[in-house]
């Protein structure tokens, strides 16, 4: 609803994931598929959206639970890995994710406060009283969808899918 009701302006210097009221939803793959959604023939190429506060709250909500997805440490991305692949492979994953956000702010500059934020968080997470049992496949499959909102959340759009959705 936030969202439907959000307008549509000029894409300019100043537009960014961060500029509220000249958002460019083309760094993050899930936001630009829910303005195209919401917005439709509006949302071309060279626009931003200024938005409602209700897109404003929703936004916060999918930043939020994108910082939290994170396979790092404490984080509930940290637990989802931990669970899913073991404690080592957990803390691997985690220094990967560390690495892999210093690399992100060289092309999303934004982000630069996560991944201060993730590089001074402990990496290794407490173990589990019952670190024995495995996760059956359900279990698994909810882990894997909840890293795959992750990087949807995360992952600007790639140029085959603004060609696709004409934006």
């Amino acid at each position: 609803w936030g969202l439907a009701h959000s307008t549509v302006v000029p894409l300019s210097d100043s537009s960014g994931i961060l500029n509220l009221e000249s958002l460019n939803p083309r760094f993050s793959l899930l936001l630009t598929l829910l303005s195209k959604w919401a917005l439709g023939s509006e949302f071309i190429s060279n626009t931003a959206i200024n938005l409602h506060p209700v897109a404003v709250a929703g936004y916060v909500g999918l930043v939020v639970t994108a910082f939290n997805l994170m396979p790092v440490g404490q984080l509930d991305g940290g637990h989802i890995v931990h669970a899913m692949l073991g404690q080592r492979t957990g803390m691997t994953i985690g220094q990967i994710t560390r690495l892999l956000m210093m690399l992100l702010v060289l092309i999303q500059p934004e982000l630069l406060l996560w991944a201060i934020i993730i590089l001074f968080m402990p990496v290794a997470d407490e173990p589990a009283l019952n670190d024995v049992s495995e996760l059956d496949n359900w279990r698994d499959l909810w882990g894997i969808l909840a890293l795959l909102i992750l990087v949807s959340i995360i992952l600007p759009v790639p140029g085959t899918i603004t060609k696709l959705l004409t934006i």
